[in-house]
């Protein structure tokens, strides 16, 4: 298999920093890494390689550190996706930048990098047409964002190059509502300024160190969908924002009264559907049982009769006892819920989590 070549016979390929432990969204995280939560019927990567493959990119490296093996059980080789997968494995946590460097024996002439936790729709081959037409050592996605002073900011000049970069912004210094995307394009030449084998910052120290330089570095202004999947708040509203459409994904079933029901779910007759939902392999939903809106039964789910269940992720093999109620919970694999429970907006329950007849959680 050939890496992509794009315009001036470049070959490209990409880096997916996979390696963050994900604390935020503990306990979900504590036995799955971040980068393979399930994102409504399929693992979070998932997402990342349908981009990379509508830019032509086939074959990827996963930096990785934390639980690799999870990892690499559910992604293997990437033949089974029609990519080449590669793992280039952290022995301690080697920052942004140092991943990217630990990563540089596999590379070509440019290097898309990818944070392991953004979900965007955009167009990556404008991005590395855009970098490669202006001749840029680097690249850089920028999103708008509401309340940029949050977010370290990307100055860019009337040319759409970067001019600076500003961390913790003052009031008097919000000259941009752009940030950092956390997607870059770069010619792999320029890993030269990285350091090997230590902690080191592509957004702190390599991109500075760029325009030290005076390396042309680009932007590239998105301002379609683009998300953190960090915290347990983000990490359900990407949920909500599949199963309504903002987000576009073709998931896996058939489209049933406003939702989504996998071929190899069962729905008794007496359920009741709200829509947008999704009703993933395996699971059951019992009669009386409700499910929607903004529900997502991931896989062998139970659902037992008289529960309700809405604006809710459920991971494989939860099992929802008689008239439980959850509303704006995260539930991890296993979660037994026993009769007449009540788990209320905000909850995050870890794998194997057990509650007995008549809990509350709120």
């Amino acid at each position: 298999m050939l890496s992509c070549a794009f315009a001036h016979g470049e070959f490209v390929k990409a880096v997916i920093l996979a390696g963050g432990e994900g604390t935020r969204l503990r306990p979900l995280t504590l036995t799955v890494p971040k980068p393979v939560v399930p994102v409504v019927d399929r693992p979070f990567l998932r997402h990342q390689l349908d981009l990379l493959g509508q830019a032509g990119v086939t074959e990827v490296v996963f930096s990785v550190g934390y639980r690799p093996e999870r990892v690499q059980a559910i992604f293997g080789d990437g033949s089974a996706l029609g990519k080449k997968i590669r793992y280039a494995m952290e022995p301690t946590p080697l920052g942004t930048g140092g991943a990217v460097k630990n990563a540089e024996r596999y590379l070509d002439d440019v290097t898309v990098v990818l944070n392991g936790d953004i979900l965007t729709d955009v167009d990556l081959a404008a991005v590395v047409r855009r970098h490669q037409e202006s001749r840029a050592a680097a690249t850089l996605v920028l999103a708008p964002v509401p309340n940029p002073a949050a977010y370290g900011l990307v100055e860019t000049d009337g040319d759409g190059r970067v001019r600076r970069f500003i961390e913790k912004p003052q009031p008097d210094q919000i000259t941009t509502d752009t940030i950092n995307a956390g997607i870059y394009v770069l010619q792999t030449s320029t890993l030269d300024l990285m350091p090997a084998g230590v902690n080191h910052s592509i957004e702190r120290a390599f991109f500075p160190a760029l325009l030290g330089r005076g390396d042309p570095v680009a932007a590239h202004v998105h301002r379609g969908y683009w998300i953190d999947i960090g915290t347990p708040e983000k990490y359900l509203q990407v949920h909500r924002d599949v199963l309504s459409g903002r987000f576009p994904v073709r998931l896996d079933g058939r489209p049933v009264a406003g939702g989504w029901v996998h071929e190899g779910a069962v729905v008794e007759p007496g359920a009741e559907l709200r829509g947008p939902f999704y009703v993933g392999p395996g699971s059951r939903v019992s009669a009386r049982a409700e499910v929607g809106p903004n529900a997502v039964l991931a896989s062998r789910v139970r659902v037992e009769a008289g529960a309700r269940i809405r604006d809710s992720v459920l991971w494989e093999g939860c099992q929802i006892g008689q008239e439980a109620t959850i509303d704006g919970a995260l539930l991890g694999a296993g979660v037994r819920v026993g009769r007449h429970v009540v788990i209320g907006p905000g909850a995050v329950l870890g794998e194997g989590v057990s509650l007995s007849d008549y809990s509350r959680t709120a």
